[in-house]
């Protein structure tokens, strides 16, 4: 079993940044991918960053250019590194860390929420 606690949440203004750090247990994570999804109010959860064993990234449009996300397999971690944050960006966060359709975990989410 996988557990992952999300840490780096709060209130920040608006063109502001904010860091997100998400570390896994077990000894899976340097192996699967690693994402961070995030909820609105009234709207489903969405894709916000990828970044596969190896690598490789790709982002929601929305994001582009303003988050970038990283890993540190040494240390069982992934973050997320927002910038230029804006009030649509307010929602909880969460990471994910995906093996295979079976081994698919998540965090208990953290609150981002920038003031206009």
């Amino acid at each position: 079993q996988v557990q992952l606690v999300e840490s780096g949440g709060g209130l920040v203004q608006y063109g502001g940044s904010m860091r997100l750090s998400c570390t896994a247990s077990g000894s899976i994570f340097r192996l699967a991918a690693m994402a961070w999804y995030r909820q609105a109010p009234g709207k489903e959860r969405e894709l916000v960053a990828r970044i596969t064993n190896d690598g490789s990234t790709n982002y929601a449009d929305a994001v582009k250019g303003r988050f970038t996300i990283s890993r540190d397999n040494a240390k069982n971690a992934g973050y997320l590194q927002m910038n230029s944050l804006k009030p649509e960006d307010t929602a909880v966060y969460y990471c994910n860390v995906h093996l295979t359709a079976y081994r698919d975990y998540w965090g208990q989410g953290t609150q981002v929420t920038v003031s206009s």
